[in-house]
């Protein structure tokens, strides 16, 4: 570690020195919504320079001799420009291009495009999605599955980590975090319930510990979402289908084509959905959304953007059931044990960013945000193994409020003939969580004995320094520095002299990444870098600071290759392993040491324009997951995959017509650590076909096309029946969506 710090040391500390020569400056908007297009790719064909635009979607060529140069600017889903620019000898030309939207052309994207990791924005467009949690799939070998009714965050798998709800993967909205520290179900809870599917502009991800603007919980990954900066129409939406599901969408845009040239753009969102769910006790899901954004652009300088949101759900749910008690005929595969199952969750947020474009080109970014947040879940996972009259049902609630600032400055620079990027961080995060619990009950309604009772406090403040130097036009390396320092605080309620423990600890983070690129057809990289993802308050002061933010260590090394002009190729071999730490449960308010592991893998991804309208896409990933330090008959992780495979096929026709036929392969894997109990695996298919008009869009999807009996979440518990005199321990399981059809109408002006 000590030699991966002082390589970024040594690079993150290159004086700057600036040069001076002929120079093509440029904008890149949106046609439709004005708004500018970030990371746009500009080549220069006479040259080896290429660039991507910043956050004002502006760029800069510099260092360009009297002469004349071919500039080609692309987007993903957007129309390339062409244009042939004479400059003279000391030149500065400033110009403006206005890119049109259109149909997705993967020879317009070279290996060395920024936005390579939004190719999949066709998917997005044509997979059956439910909510923003879906979303997640478009990360290649990502699954996600639901367990508690709906209303409850996802279980998330990725790179052989059973990541629970949010463990090991970073995840955020518009700059604001969601996953929740110290939570009351489990660290790294992650909901994103609260955004609206149709108002997400894109998605970002990136796998591993390489990044330093990524911190806690960015193990196996992050996920970054983005919400439209404005509307190009506003939408009136309705869905129904199967099982009592019924959702409504309404979007206006509330500002006019003026005022949008202008740099003022508005808009207001609400949803609300409705389901009675397939499963035999109803699941009553509600959901209520509402979303509002405001950017005004001050002068060509700054940017100020506000966006203010409400959720609330409630819901029903059957949990997770025994086998044996389906075999016996006591309920059936949609049934339950604890029908009283379910909660309820809140979130309002308010976020305020402005972005400044500083006077020698650096470009700064303050941002604010403040969230309330409040969870109630009822569980009951071993039913009456603890209590055989009441039963086991546990409440886990909270309240908190969430305080955040970060502030990020980046520079594009010249050091000799060196071009650099240099960008600068500082983040500060304050949870105040009050009455985080942990309670026995009896069918909602009776409380019988508190298990756990406290206020959390939390800090969390960092800075990182991330380098990026282009030594030749052909390679590249990127030192990134990070640090983060933490502060918690519990304070036990259930206490009779009110206990308060503190703790505070701080962890530095190096990472290295090396990129070679000859041509724009090929491109390799390794990787390498430390991470981390923090443990519960309670764990901290339980184990009076040991252990509480254990050290991820991850490699990469792969390439990105496009043997036809339309065909992308990328492939990863790749190993992390992670120190000990200890995990709190916060379904049994104990703390469980877990021990080191390490995981190896490989992961595959092929995309293909087969022709002008219709593209194939697979991801295969293989994993070997293991335990360190024990037996080898006992090694396994738990419920991590060892081999899952995600693609399809995806059209979009120039008649309006579009529309995919997927699927997803997720591999047995082990449900215990000897390997004694498997959890099965399943082969699904959706589809979805859409028919888009000017002023209309008619939806159709399916999934779980051939009906198939299919397990979703799977664990393997010790429970006790009512009548059972001894306790069992088995496979437990939610049943996954049978046969699911689904219409919607959308209406635009």
């Amino acid at each position: 570690m000590k030699i991966l710090i002082l390589v970024c040391l040594y690079l993150l500390a290159c004086p700057f020195v600036y040069a001076h020569n002929g120079t093509i400056k440029g904008r890149v908007i949106d046609e439709a919504t004005q708004q500018p297009l970030v990371g746009a790719w500009i080549q220069v064909a006479e040259t080896t320079l290429q660039t991507v635009t910043d956050a004002f979607g502006n760029f800069s060529l510099k260092e360009l001799n009297e002469g004349v140069y071919t500039l080609t600017i692309h987007y993903v889903s957007y129309e390339k420009v062409v244009e042939i620019i004479k400059l003279q000898n000391n030149e500065i030309k400033e110009l403006v291009y206005v890119l049109k939207k259109s149909i997705l052309e993967l020879a317009e994207i070279t290996v060395n495009s920024s936005n390579l990791n939004l190719i999949n924005a066709i998917d997005i467009n044509t997979r059956p999605v439910n909510n923003a949690q879906g979303f997640l799939r478009v990360v290649p070998g990502l699954f996600i599955a639901q367990h508690a009714g709906g209303g409850k965050a996802e279980q998330i798998f990725l790179r052989g980590f059973d990541i629970d709800h949010g463990t090991d993967i970073n995840i955020q909205v518009d700059g604001m975090p969601v996953n929740m520290v110290s939570h009351a179900h489990g660290q790294g809870y992650a909901d994103l319930h609260f955004v609206i599917p149709e108002l997400v502009k894109s998605v970002a991800f990136e796998k591993g510990t390489y990044y330093a603007q990524k911190g806690n919980f960015a193990t196996a990954g992050f996920v970054e979402f983005q919400t439209a900066q404005a509307l190009d129409k506003s939408i009136v939406k309705l869905e129904g289908g199967q099982f009592g599901n019924f959702r409504t969408m309404v979007a206006l845009d509330l500002g006019s084509k003026a005022s949008k040239e202008a740099g003022r753009s508005a808009y207001v969102a609400g949803e609300f959905l409705n389901s009675r769910g397939y499963f035999d006790a109803p699941q009553a899901l509600k959901r209520l959304n509402l979303f509002g954004k405001y950017q005004h652009q001050l002068d060509k300088n700054n940017i100020l953007t506000l966006s203010l949101a409400t959720f609330r759900s409630s819901w029903d749910a059957s949990g997770q059931i025994p086998e044996r008690a389906i075999r016996s005929g006591a309920i059936s595969r949609f049934g339950a044990i604890d029908n009283t199952e379910g909660g309820q969750t809140a979130r309002s947020s308010l976020n305020a960013k402005l972005m400044r474009l500083l006077p020698k080109g650096g470009v700064l970014s303050n941002q604010l945000y403040v969230i309330n947040y409040e969870f109630e879940l009822y569980s009951n996972f071993t039913f009456f193994l603890n209590n055989p009259i009441q039963g086991d049902q546990i409440r886990q609630k909270e309240n908190r409020n969430i305080f955040g600032y970060q502030t990020t400055y980046t520079k594009d620079v010249t050091v000799g003939k060196l071009e650099t990027t240099s960008e600068l961080g500082f983040n500060i995060r304050y949870d105040n969580i009050k009455n985080n619990e942990l309670t026995n009950t009896y069918g909602r309604k009776k409380d019988i004995m508190p298990i756990v009772l406290g206020d959390v406090q939390e800090l969390n403040v960092n800075g990182y320094l991330s380098e990026t130097i282009q030594f030749l036009p052909t390679l590249s390396l990127n030192a990134g520095l990070r640090f983060d320092y933490f502060q918690f605080e519990y304070t036990n309620k259930l206490d009779s002299a009110y206990a308060r423990a503190s703790q505070n600890k701080s962890l530095l983070s190096p990472k290295l990444t090396l990129t070679y690129s000859p041509n724009t057809v090929l491109k390799l990289y390794a990787k390498g870098g430390y991470g981390f993802h923090s443990n519960d308050a309670r764990v901290v002061t339980a184990q009076n600071g040991r252990n509480i933010l254990p050290k991820a260590l991850g490699f990469d090394l792969g390439g990105v290759l496009k043997p036809l002009p339309n065909v992308v190729l990328q492939i990863a071999l790749w190993n992390l392993k992670l120190e000990q730490e200890f995990v709190y449960v916060g379904d049994a308010g104990i703390v469980e040491p877990s021990g080191k592991t390490y995981r190896q893998g490989i992961d595959f991804s092929l995309r293909y324009q087969l022709t002008k309208w219709l593209f194939l896409d697979t991801d295969l990933n293989i994993t070997k997951p293991k335990a360190l330090g024990v037996p080898k008959n006992e090694n396994k992780i738990p419920l991590a995959p060892t081999f899952t495979s995600i693609g399809g096929l995806a059209c979009q026709l120039k008649n309006g017509f579009e529309g995919s036929l997927r699927y997803r392969y997720l591999a047995n894997r082990p449900a215990n650590e000897d390997n004694s109990v498997i959890a099965e695996g399943y082969a699904l298919f959706d589809a979805v076909l859409k028919y888009n008009q000017p002023t209309y869009q008619i939806t159709l999807s399916v999934e779980n096309i051939r009906n198939t009996k299919w397990k979703e979440a799977q664990f393997e518990t010790e429970s006790r029946l009512k009548n059972e005199i001894e306790p069992v321990s088995e496979i437990h399981f939610t049943p996954g969506t049978p046969f699911f059809l689904k219409v919607g109408a959308s209406y635009f002006f």
